[in-house]
């Protein structure tokens, strides 16, 4: 769906936009992509620690324990040097995605079959 790096300047745009939670940018971001594509925990939130961990975003933990996402100064300014990209991206989330992409009922059934092959043939 991504190419390397796209997902870690559409997040940071994405909490530019304003604060947020992990789960928070998973269900935006499917719902920016029509339901086409969803990204697992196992992606954002590795990618989220990247963020903060380059100083381009900060974690803010709640009294509820979750933690909220902040763009910092260093997150704003590679947004600002990397602007086209991320307005790009934030386009293309826009829309649904790619224009080819498949549906959304297809891309959870093509999910569905690699996680049960997955299961079938594991070690």
């Amino acid at each position: 769906m991504f190419d390397y790096g796209e997902l870690r300047t559409l997040l940071l745009a994405m909490i530019a936009e304003r604060p947020r939670h992990g789960y928070e940018l998973i269900k935006a971001i499917e719902e920016r992509f029509g339901g086409s594509y969803s990204p697992s925990p196992g992606v954002i939130y590795p990618t989220l620690a990247w963020l903060d961990d380059m100083g381009y975003a900060a974690i803010e933990q709640e009294a509820s324990g979750r933690k909220l996402y902040r763009i910092t100064a260093e997150g704003e300014a590679f947004l600002v040097a990397n602007r086209a990209a991320a307005d790009d991206l934030l386009s293309r989330a826009g829309q649904g995605g790619t224009p080819d992409a498949p549906p959304a009922p297809v891309v959870r059934a093509m999910e569905n079959l690699k996680l049960a092959l997955r299961l079938r043939f594991r070690d």
